[in-house]
């Protein structure tokens, strides 16, 4: 288990989320997740827009693993988990899971990369981020 925080996004389930049987389309759990990456930036300071005028780097999903486990609904409110699992040079580890109350509905395993913004070559993760990610 990971010493970092975990962060949690609640996400009301649309009828756009789901298939003509009210359940939530596959593709659009990573979609969740997305929401929930991005929203996990924000509040470590950093939103996609000021890492990348600020700080010169962006991080691009280099692969996704995903386990579906229980199906989500149309108006389920679900919460979407992310975690950092490790940190490399450039790449970035997280753990993302997918809940209705106390009920895992997905898992995953997301690896993101640090790439420069203009050349979109893998750079270091800056020091202010992981500064902000030790704990």
């Amino acid at each position: 288990m990971s010493k970092h925080k975990i962060f949690s996004l609640p996400v009301r389930v649309y009828f756009q989320d789901t298939d003509a049987g009210g359940v939530v389309y596959h593709a659009n759990y990573v979609n969740f997740m997305e929401r929930a990456r991005t929203e996990w930036l924000r509040e470590h300071i950093y939103s996609h827009m000021d890492m990348m005028n600020k700080l010169g780097v962006m991080f691009v999903v280099r692969s996704i693993k995903l386990d579906y486990l229980k199906p989500a609904f149309l108006d389920d409110l679900v919460n979407v988990t992310a975690q950092i699992k490790e940190i490399g040079r450039s790449r970035v580890t997280l753990d993302q899971t997918i809940l209705r109350g106390e009920e895992v509905l997905t898992e995953g395993e997301v690896h993101l990369v640090c790439v420069d913004v203009k050349t979109f070559k893998p750079v270091s993760v800056p020091e202010v981020l992981r500064n902000q990610w030790k704990d």
